[in-house]
């Protein structure tokens, strides 16, 4: 099977993730801040390949039915795969990550669900909201930051309290929460549990 360029950038995106979990998880590198420095490099590498594949299948009208079922089936997989490592490696954050993250995929799972439903039903794609935007952007600033705030801010507010992973965790928690009550309640009319 021949991939054009952002079907390629979608399978090197998932190609990524484990390999930025392994840079996370693994006791690979002495020092805790080469460890985040190198997952976060990965994690942005990453993050930039779900930006360029969807604005290069859009203005070169490269869009493919591989490309709307695995695209966002590999954003699902870079999030929830940072979201695993962060909980089993900053054990810090894991009492309040651990609901955050519970929250973040059962949003996805259900909206995925209400989209998978809503093409078999009525063949309708359907497309991200600036809400879902808006979620995407703060679920990637939260794990950014929880990974190098003790990198970029090494003193007591940050390296002790985590101030800056706990605002943005809350950010995202809202922005998940408000953007997946917004997809139910939208496409809620293609949910029939009679059928």
């Amino acid at each position: 099977m021949k991939l054009n360029l952002p079907n390629k950038l979608t399978l090197i995106r998932i190609v990524l993730v484990p390999i930025f979990m392994v840079a996370m998880i693994a006791p690979i590198f002495e020092s805790d801040i080469v460890s985040r420095l190198v997952a976060f490099g990965i994690f942005v590498v990453t993050s930039l390949t779900d930006m360029l594949d969807g604005k290069i299948a859009r203005k070169y009208n490269l869009i493919t039915n591989f490309g709307k079922f695995m695209d966002p089936l590999a954003d699902k997989f870079m999030v929830f795969g940072a979201l695993l490592a962060i909980l089993v490696k900053y054990d810090y954050l894991r009492n309040v990550f651990v609901w955050a993250a519970a929250i973040v995929m059962f949003r996805e799972l259900a909206v995925t669900s209400v989209r998978l439903i809503a093409a078999g039903q009525e063949n309708l794609v359907i497309a991200a909201s600036w809400l879902g935007k808006v979620k995407t952007v703060s679920q990637v600033v939260c794990i950014c930051a929880v990974i190098l705030e003790p990198v970029v801010l090494p003193f007591k507010p940050f390296t002790e309290w985590h101030v800056l992973s706990y605002i943005t965790i809350a950010f995202m928690i809202f922005m998940t929460i408000w953007s997946g009550y917004d997809y139910m309640k939208t496409y809620w009319k293609f949910i029939k549990p009679t059928e």
